[in-house]
């Protein structure tokens, strides 16, 4: 079973920045492809980014492309997501997500889970 524990969210104003971090434990961090989701009240989980094991291979979403960036440190059983030029509409819950397959941005193919941490940008 893998645990997923994420921190670094709150509140930041437009245009600012938050680093988001997911502690991994449970399984060795380099078999596990990791992903960032998030949930704005009254939507769909969507897809933001994932990297795969090694991290050599990155996916963005459209709506984050150039301002967010996914990294992970497997020494460290760690992945973040920096976010920069925030906006208002990056407001939701932020959920890291790893699974032990290929590299994808459904959140259906993913098997773990975190319990979220909330980003909230105001305009």
């Amino acid at each position: 079973q893998v645990q997923l524990v994420e921190s670094g969210g709150g509140l930041v104003q437009s245009g600012g920045s938050l680093r988001l971090s997911c502690a991994a434990s449970g399984r060795t961090f380099s078999t596990l492809v990791m992903a960032w989701f998030r949930q704005a009240p009254g939507k769909e989980r969507e897809f933001v980014a994932a990297t795969s094991k090694t991290g050599s291979i990155t996916v963005y979403a459209d709506s984050v492309k150039g301002r967010f960036t996914i990294s992970r440190d497997n020494a460290k059983n760690t992945v973040y997501l920096q976010m920069n030029s925030l906006k208002p509409e990056d407001t939701a819950v932020y959920y890291c997500a790893a699974d032990l397959q290929t590299i994808s941005q459904l959140f259906r193919n993913y098997d773990y889970w975190g319990q979220g941490t909330q980003v909230t940008v105001s305009s």
